[in-house]
């Protein structure tokens, strides 16, 4: 029998979620917990081998969440639930430890199907996960070196008008510098295209 922790600050989700599992006769949901911190201690007291995880919740992300349940408990398997499947988002999952990777719209037998193999100790990712960790390491992200200029700035915290004042450009250039950089990151804002980046070498790390 794999043991089952449920992940997700929306009970709705999670009492779906027990719901399809119910069926299956190997998988038995041992805790829920809406939080990481309720995560932390629904790992400790029930062993779980399998964690489905949800991405975004407040008081501390799935990411962080992920990296706490594994600090606790190695053995445990951590499978991210979510509706996010931007690069940076699955980047982090995966080096925080994540088994695997799937998205909410997955059905009843593939849910499933993937909890069992990552008990087996298999990686599980969705298809287009997949598709898109392939499509980034055969394209890297290349900027020009004024989104860098102006990403770089971003990190050190300016606004756009600063960053506008700083390299002689006008604010609304920096905007499209900005929204040019979103769509080749596949990010939606500032915070993540800086993380983006620096995941990716575009940005030097803090004290380099």
């Amino acid at each position: 029998m794999i043991k089952v922790l449920l992940v997700d600050d929306h009970p709705v989700v999670r009492e779906g979620l027990r719901g399809m599992l119910a069926a299956e006769e190997d998988l038995t949901v041992v805790a829920e917990a809406g939080g990481a911190a309720e995560a932390v201690a629904a790992v400790r007291a029930h062993e779980p081998d399998v964690v489905l995880m949800d991405l975004r919740m407040p008081g501390g992300d799935g990411v962080e969440a992920t990296a706490r349940v594994l600090a606790q408990r190695p053995a445990a398997r951590v499978v991210v639930l979510t509706t996010y499947e931007t690069d940076a988002d699955i980047l982090r999952a995966v080096e925080a430890g994540a088994a695997g990777y799937l998205l909410k719209d997955a059905s009843r037998a593939e849910l499933a199907q993937a909890i069992r193999a990552a008990a087996r100790g298999e990686t599980v990712l969705a298809p287009s996960v997949a598709a898109k960790l392939v499509s980034r390491m055969r394209s890297p992200v290349e900027l020009s070196r004024r989104e860098i200029e102006v990403l770089r700035l971003v990190a050190r915290g300016h606004t756009n008008a600063e960053i506008g004042r700083e390299l002689l450009i006008s604010e609304a250039t920096v905007k499209t510098h900005l929204l040019r950089t979103f769509g080749k990151l596949d990010v939606s804002d500032r915070t993540a295209a800086v993380t983006a980046a620096l995941e990716r070498g575009i940005l030097p790390a803090p004290g380099r």
